[in-house]
């Protein structure tokens, strides 16, 4: 079976916290800098409370642009606030643990990385013998990493 161990990572011109609430502002369906790949919607509580649910939608061609739609759900486990966002997929086309980690840096910057663990469950698995699934992954992280960067740093001008 096909399992993702995936690190992606980026700095952001942006302090911690405004970071912080860029991410979980991201999970409770702003919308704002991880489209047009992802769109989020919780399901259940607020995104940096344990026991809260997402659900994520990746949308392989951008969204309403076409394609496969990749639907999962996540649960929050353990929260830092500012600091760390452990969550597990627990249901659709992905399972398994993921963590968003924020770092502060010198100059008021942020390190972001996001640690995936994932396995494809039911029909993407047999995608994933046919498409590289961890490179798609991490090339829509790192481009909704350097939206952020965009946003936020606009902000900070």
């Amino acid at each position: 079976m096909t399992t993702y161990d995936l690190i992606d990572e980026a700095v952001i011109d942006a302090p911690a916290d405004a970071v912080w609430e860029a991410l979980v502002a991201e999970f409770r369906g702003a919308g704002q800098w991880w489209v047009p790949h992802n769109t989020f919607t919780a399901v259940s509580g607020a995104p940096d409370s344990v026991g809260a649910r997402v659900g994520v939608t990746v949308h392989t061609k951008g969204v309403d642009k076409g394609g496969l739609k990749l639907r999962f759900t996540s649960r929050t486990v353990a929260v830092e606030p500012g600091r760390r966002l452990d969550i597990e997929y627990v249901d659709g086309v992905f399972r398994g643990p993921s963590t968003f980690l924020l770092e502060p840096l010198e100059g008021g910057r942020t390190r972001i990385s996001m640690h995936f663990t994932g396995r494809p469950h039911g029909w993407l698995k047999v995608l994933a013998k046919v498409a590289d699934l961890g490179a798609e992954h991490s090339r829509g992280t790192l481009a909704a990493f350097e939206s952020l960067n965009r946003q936020l740093s606009a902000v900070g001008r």
